[in-house]
């Protein structure tokens, strides 16, 4: 089986999508671990689960719906991925990137990641929410890059510049976003990493020399696709748990899903403040 997806997947990938929807959607939504609430106000929606779309990766983990649901939010038309699939789930990062790069061949001009995350600052407490300011690529500096392969040039040039992953203009709309509604948001650095295992402390404090404000282990890969393809990017990560810098405490999934109900109504005060802004 031919690990790199191709142009023709991608392409069948999209006409389904197109078939099952009269919304042309603009935004492309991708919400994380436990945050898949969002997607429930969304207006006049058409929801497709993943397993009805040709080539589309399959979601595997528990708070992880696995449907997009496509329709209008703040009276934008928007794509939202409720759940997504990881690397670690077994899929090859190509397959992995396929509904990003199908976002890029519907037209979709900006693409909003959301994660759960583990907060590396020491600052940084579990219901916070982080705007990401820029990545650290940890996955693709070690081979998983989702742009290896043949560079499908129809999406993007064969090396794309990532020194603005995350687009500017964007951040400062989420600034305000979240001054207007009170919500306090931090800003740092979020470092993707394989997974399923939760880091160690050695790992962590590496990260943290690093630079790395918040780790996870999603939206990197995703990230890199919708530059390739000249989306424009914003990002958050909410903060599920405090990182375990000294091996004193023991992280679990289920605490990641909790902390979910108490960021979720915070991203979704921000990105509908964004998406009103636009």
């Amino acid at each position: 089986m031919n690990p790199f997806v191709t142009l023709e997947q991608i392409d069948q990938a999209a006409d389904a999508v197109r078939a099952r929807t009269s919304h042309r959607p603009r935004i492309g939504i991708i919400l994380g671990s436990g945050l898949n609430s969002l997607a429930d106000s969304v207006q006049k929606a058409d929801t497709i689960p993943f397993g009805d779309l040709p080539n589309w990766p399959v979601s595997t983990v528990h708070g992880h719906t696995g449907r997009l649901v496509i329709g209008e939010l703040e009276s934008q038309p928007v794509m939202v991925m409720q759940g997504r699939v990881h690397f670690y789930e077994g899929y090859s990062i190509s397959q992995v990137t396929l509904p990003a790069r199908v976002m890029v061949r519907m037209g979709l001009e900006m693409m909003i990641v959301t994660n759960a995350a583990g907060g590396v600052n020491p600052d940084f407490v579990p219901g916070d929410v982080m705007l990401i300011t820029d990545n650290l690529n940890l996955m693709g500096m070690t081979g998983a890059n989702p742009l290896m392969g043949p560079n499908i040039d129809e999406l993007g040039p064969r090396f794309p510049d990532m020194s603005q992953a995350y687009d500017l203009k964007l951040m400062a709309l989420a600034r305000k976003a979240a001054s207007e509604s009170k919500i306090t948001l931090r800003e740092g650095v979020y470092c993707g990493l394989s997974g399923p295992s939760f880091e160690g402390p050695a790992d962590l404090r590496f990260l943290r020399m690093a630079g790395t404000d918040a780790v996870g282990m999603s939206t990197v890969p995703e990230v890199i696709v919708a530059r390739h393809g000249g989306m424009r990017v914003l990002g958050f990560s909410g903060i599920s748990n405090k990182a375990n810098l000294d091996g004193s405490t023991v992280t679990t999934h289920e605490e990641v899903i909790e902390a979910g109900t108490v960021i979720t109504p915070k991203i979704e005060k921000i990105i509908r403040g964004v998406l009103r802004s636009l």
